[in-house]
């Protein structure tokens, strides 16, 4: 297990890299025994410190959830990061490229949950059941710590991606806001565009074959710390896309079909 003090360190760290918008070496060059667990704690620490300056908690990310990612990655499970107030950022706007470390896009649908959502048995239906409604997403990611390494080359681990919390940088929600039954999620589909060409295109069935099977994998996974999703909270589901290159002078759009569309700038 990594120490108390080098958790909080590395926590540090990764906050700090994110303020200053420079990335810095993976966590795992220095710590090679690192584990998920450890990882994690490093993200609840990171957690804590934003909390601390005033942020508000607001939601969750799932990530790896496609078989080409979890076989990219080397892993067979999921990960998560968290979402505070400040990470949201509207649709149909601008922001800078250089607010954000080697910062990409994905497409994704977000659930915000009505009800309190937790327990070891709990299935897609039961998330149903707690989503007050399901919204067109894209999630920003980004990398505080180096994807590849500048001098050695050498990629960075699972363990590395979830100590940064999971790559997420912020959510962005936009087009028609549906009942979670209104519609057959898993053939809600995503055009996306970046200035004027067809860049991916995606089933919301790619996320595990439903987009609300990772919030079954993150409910269950909180029920074993005795924790809960909470009513309120936006829970991204997972992307059903590759993640798009972003830079100064894009233009995106994302078309969601019947459930309208969106645009997001970056200068």
């Amino acid at each position: 297990m990594l120490a108390d003090d080098d958790t909080l360190a590395e926590a540090a760290l990764l906050d700090q890299a994110e303020i200053d918008r420079r990335q810095i070496r993976q966590t795992t060059t220095v710590h090679p025994e690192m584990t998920i667990d450890d990882a994690y704690r490093v993200q609840a620490a990171w957690l804590e410190r934003k909390l601390g300056r005033g942020e508000t908690l607001i939601g969750h990310k799932i990530g790896l959830t496609s078989r080409a990612m979890q076989t990219a990655m080397n892993i067979t499970t999921p990960d998560s990061g968290f979402l505070t107030d400040r990470m949201v950022f509207p649709a149909d706007g601008e922001l800078r490229a250089a607010d954000f470390c080697d910062p990409k896009l994905e497409v994704e649908l977000a659930f915000v949950l009505a009800t309190d959502l937790g327990g070891a048995e709990l299935g897609v239906e039961d998330v149903l059941d707690a989503t007050a409604y399901v919204t067109p997403a894209v999630e920003l990611i980004a990398a505080r710590s180096y994807r590849r390494d500048p001098d050695s080359g050498r990629t960075r681990t699972v363990v590395d991606t979830i100590a940064d919390n999971a790559a997420d940088a912020g959510i962005v929600t936009g087009g028609r806001a549906v009942g979670p039954r209104e519609v057959d999620l898993r053939w809600v589909g995503a055009l996306a565009y970046r200035n004027g060409v067809l860049e991916e295109t995606g089933l919301a069935a790619g996320v595990l074959d439903h987009p609300a099977r990772g919030i079954v994998w993150l409910a269950r996974r909180y029920a074993e710390q005795g924790l809960t999703l909470e009513a309120g909270h936006t829970i991204l589901g997972g992307s059903f896309t590759r993640p798009i290159d972003i830079g100064p002078g894009d233009e995106l759009r994302f078309d969601f079909g019947p459930l309208d569309s969106f645009t997001l700038a970056f200068t």
